[in-house]
């Protein structure tokens, strides 16, 4: 077995820009994946199977590589069992819904501006000033929305686009909320058990609402291979990759790869057959840019802006 000790920085470093910018990759992939999910099966259903077995995977793993502490768990049920709600089941159920009449590009982009959301929250709950570039890079970010969903030609937002905000914001909420409310636990497994808590509750729900076991049933493999691509590719192995370059190159450094998730949504649409206008392209380039130009500021007197804009996301 290699020693990593024995591995240059640069090599450690270089792979670990790779991961992260895979895991960017994706992340972005995950919301044409639902479009072709969404076709087969009612919003409830497909968001319970993905993050099920992203569950089942992510336990797995974390067994199999620290193990299970399960004092962590104790000393932090309830704070897990309401980050799962907010963060798992708020954030998909806002994402499946609200795909059923978004686009996956423009998903994408609202999704994107989510470090923004929760810096500019977390700023008004400490209430600390937000720096001009951050307030510059958020405006802009918002007219690349604007551009790429048609609302210089008169198009309005969709209630499902309104929807997938809502589920930014829930995704903001979690975030913040793991740094207030857990305590002692790595972050491995505050991602797993909220994970955990997040499937059981869309589990009940969708038993709730529809009926799984006659939408699976009939379900088609492509349906399934979505489905696992989802949950295997674009939920756990995208957060550990990502973790990897948080750990390699440091949060800042790594956050700003996050803008490679509207491209990657971008270019998949794309290769699906659904080109984008010219009007679409420039939004995307816009709001990446507003993103980048906020993820470089940093607030004097606070140098942890990457560590708090970081997306550490199991439910993207």
């Amino acid at each position: 077995m290699t020693d990593i000790s024995m591995i240059p920085r640069q090599n450690l470093e270089r792979n670990a820009l790779i991961l992260s910018g895979l895991a960017a990759v994706f992340w972005g992939t995950n919301f044409e994946a639902t479009r072709i999910v969404l076709s087969e099966a009612t919003p409830w259903t497909a968001a319970a199977l993905r993050f099920g077995l992203a569950a089942l995977a992510a336990l797995c793993w974390l067994a199999m590589t620290s193990g299970l502490d399960f004092t962590v768990l104790r000393r932090n049920a309830l704070a897990f069992a309401m980050l799962g709600l907010i963060g798992i089941a708020g954030f998909n159920a806002a994402l499946f819904l609200g795909m059923k009449s978004s686009s996956p590009v423009t998903a994408a982009l609202i999704m994107g501006t989510t470090p923004l959301t929760t810096h500019l929250l977390e700023a008004a709950m400490r209430r600390h000033r937000v720096g001009g570039r951050v307030l510059a890079g958020m405006g802009i970010s918002l007219i690349g929305l604007a551009l790429t969903v048609g609302a210089f030609r008169g198009t309005h937002l969709a209630a499902g686009d309104l929807m997938i905000a809502g589920g930014s914001l829930a995704w903001a909420l979690y975030t913040i909320g793991c740094r207030r409310w857990v305590v002692k636990a790595a972050p491995i497994d505050t991602a797993v058990w909220t994970m955990i808590f997040g499937a059981l509750a869309l589990m009940v729900i969708a038993f709730e609402q529809e009926e799984p076991f006659r939408v699976l049933a009939g379900a088609s493999p492509v349906f399934w291979l979505a489905s696992l691509h989802m949950a295997l590719i674009g939920t756990v192995l995208a957060y550990v990759f990502w973790q990897t370059g948080i750990a390699e190159r440091g949060a800042a450094a790594t956050s700003v790869l996050f803008n490679l998730v509207p491209v990657s949504a971008l270019v998949v649409a794309t290769g699906f057959g659904r080109m984008p206008d010219w009007s679409q392209a420039l939004g995307v380039a816009v709001a990446i840019f507003g993103v980048w130009l906020s993820s470089r500021a940093e607030p004097q007197g606070d140098r942890s802006w990457g560590n708090r804009i970081r997306p550490a996301c199991p439910g993207r």
